[in-house]
């Protein structure tokens, strides 16, 4: 599964329905003469968003300027997620749109990238004929390529999966940031075989960025006034990079140190943790710098053993809660730790889904992202499991986890009331001009007045309340 997007105000006021939903990032205006005009819509994980970040690269250099207006664009491009049904019924409705615009400028060009272009590439391409071109996630560099083949007349298609590609020499146009924070990838493609996910088969095998090339992007992002970085990849634990002649090796807690020590003032995040591969040494060098944030997501998934193998998750639940006792030992209560939970996955008790309640009491995490299971079609799961909890049965137990996690939500965010946090501002709150809105380095939302506070500011902020998602508080001059 992967891992939340790192906007996080309000998740725990959401519905199930609104959970399920997918998060969705659209292009900005570039503007800088050329003639054509590009518009992304990007859906899912911050993945993607960085993908849509060397997508726009890459066609820049072919005579793109990017739109945030769909209809002043010449290419459409939607990068998918296919990890949950939802998911791609929202992008295929956003295709029956695009069909209509396309009949009144048939010179408009579609393409859909990413995972659900490689998984449904046929249907999409030749059976439903709703778009032009289908890019998989290790294809980009043979866009420029493909829209020509378009423009001569023919549908295109790459979603060939590369042992190789990282992307690591290009450089991304950061339009999904808000110039105070932006996510490097520093690998891509997974390895672990979780039965509900697709992203195995989606984007390849693992493999890591070269670790000069990481620290080189990050060093140009604090070069440009960039104050935050997210190191990312499905499994970043699993990071490990050695140069061709063998003297150098990198590990993910090598690796974190690095970009560490480009700027003091540098915040560095990372996403995803898998449970089965975070190690003592990456939360001691979490612990030995203060720009490594305190924050961890570790995504359980369930709390029961029994689920978590027919889930092949590699760890049960003993394994998990060492993880989690590691982190409170080595880094204190203090530490954020964020995680995901399916519901209902196939054949889950009643007592098994109660595990999950109990584990969400023993760990009582900052916030989660929650859903119940939707099958995915090539998993594992779909292939030799029966999904055979009821949809309702499977709403009312995500409720239930939703409940309990609100309230332990609720319970770590009124502990941060009457201390100072130092708060990053992002740009104002979602809900008025006079505040503005940042986050500590627990990843938590705080809102404060605006003041003469700019974008990019650090700010010591003394907690005066709080609500189930976000902080509230008044600088300290």
């Amino acid at each position: 599964m992967h891992a939340p997007i790192l906007d996080l105000d309000f998740i725990d006021n959401r519905t199930p329905e609104e959970a399920a939903a997918c998060d969705t990032k659209v292009t900005v205006d570039t503007n800088t003469g050329r003639q054509r005009k590009l518009y992304i819509e990007s859906y899912g994980c911050q993945m993607n968003f960085s993908d849509s970040e060397i997508v726009s690269s890459i066609l820049f250099e072919a005579g793109f300027d990017t739109t945030s207006d769909v209809k002043n664009a010449d290419l459409v491009l939607l990068n998918t997620c296919s990890i949950r049904e939802k998911a791609e019924t929202t992008v295929r409705h956003r295709l029956l749109q695009l069909q209509h615009m396309k009949k009144k400028r048939p010179g408009l060009i579609v393409g859909v990238l990413g995972c659900m272009a490689e998984r449904l590439k046929k249907n999409l391409l030749e059976e439903e004929k709703m778009v032009d071109l289908v890019v998989g996630p290790d294809a980009y560099r043979d866009l420029p390529s493909l829209i020509s083949e378009v423009e001569g007349g023919h549908k295109a298609v790459n979603v060939l999966l590369s042992r190789e590609e990282t992307y690591a020499d290009i450089n991304p146009i950061r339009l999904n940031s808000n110039g105070v924070s932006a996510f490097v990838s520093i690998m891509r493609g997974c390895d672990n075989m979780c039965s509900f996910c697709v992203v195995p088969f989606t984007r390849g095998r693992e493999r890591s960025r070269d670790a000069h090339s990481i620290v080189r992007e990050a060093q140009e992002l604090v070069s440009q006034g960039y104050k935050e970085v997210t190191l990312l990849g499905q499994n970043v634990d699993s990071y490990k990079w050695a140069s061709e002649d063998g003297t150098e090796k990198v590990n993910f807690a090598q690796l974190l140190e690095k970009v560490a020590l480009i700027s003091p003032d540098l915040r560095v995040r990372f996403s995803t943790s898998h449970p089965k591969d975070i190690t003592d040494e990456v939360l001691y060098t979490i612990k030995k710098y203060d720009n490594i944030c305190k924050y961890i997501h570790l995504p359980a998934q369930s709390g029961n053993s029994r689920v978590l193998d027919l889930m092949n998750r590699t760890y049960d639940r003993a394994w998990y809660i060492d993880r989690v006792d590691a982190i409170r030992r080595i880094l204190g209560d203090e530490c954020a730790i964020s995680t995901d939970m399916i519901s209902g996955f196939c054949t889950e008790t009643e007592e098994e889904h109660k595990d999950t309640l109990t584990l969400i009491d023993y760990v009582q995490y900052d916030y989660a992202y929650m859903f119940f299971y939707s099958e995915r079609p090539g998993t594992l799961a779909a292939r030799k499991l029966e999904d055979d909890i009821p949809l309702e049965v499977k709403k009312r137990r995500l409720q239930e986890v939703i409940d309990l996690q609100r309230h332990y939500s609720l319970i770590r965010n009124e502990k941060t009331v009457g201390t100072v946090q130092k708060v990053l501002l992002e740009g104002f709150s979602k809900r008025s001009q006079e505040m503005l809105s940042g986050r500590d380095d627990k990843n938590r939302m705080v809102i404060i007045p605006k003041m003469d506070y700019q974008k990019g500011d650090y700010v010591n902020v003394l907690i005066t309340h709080c609500s189930v998602g976000t902080l509230f508080g008044e600088p300290i001059l």
